[in-house]
């Protein structure tokens, strides 16, 4: 938490709070199948199981925004993609945060059987979910994650489901 003396675009002063948060990612990862991969897990924030894309902040070791979505896709469900585009990133609480979400779109999907769950992802479950089931998870607000709501309408206007 920050509490700025901000200086405003008319030249006025004031105190603005808000919260420094570092980069995230989510991946929305879809299989030969057009399954995609969603988690289904307990949100602290939010004190309930919400679903959601893998996804994750990006660490100092990560560099760029794609290395980190290539960890987190291994680390919550075993798998590795081939193929990666990225689909732009969104602000996820301009009011209140600088935090930032890079969505990407990975295909070509291999099961490299491991996972690397942190101890607040022990309960993390990964279902393999059609896209069209998935593009009503968003529009019924199932799907509440910022990032995974921006990846999935992003994906479906771009045509890539």
């Amino acid at each position: 938490m920050r509490r700025d003396d901000a200086l405003r675009p008319d030249g006025s002063r004031g105190v603005y709070d808000h919260v420094v948060a570092p980069p995230a990612v989510t991946v929305l990862a879809v299989d030969e199948r057009r399954l995609a991969a969603v988690t289904r897990q307990w949100i602290y924030t939010h004190r309930e199981p919400q679903w959601r894309l893998p996804a994750g902040r990006v660490d100092d070791g990560d560099g760029a925004p794609e290395a980190a979505a290539r960890r987190e896709l291994a680390e919550e469900t075993g798998f590795a993609a081939a193929d990666w585009a990225g689909l732009g990133a969104i602000n996820c609480a301009d009011s209140l945060s600088n935090h930032r979400d890079h969505a990407f779109f990975a295909t070509g999907l291999t099961d490299e059987g491991i996972r690397q769950l942190e101890p607040g992802e022990a309960d993390l479950q990964v279902h393999w979910v059609p896209v069209g089931q998935v593009l009503e998870m968003v529009l019924d607000g199932k799907l509440p994650h910022a990032g995974s709501t921006f990846a999935v309408l992003t994906a479906r206007v771009r045509g890539l489901i």
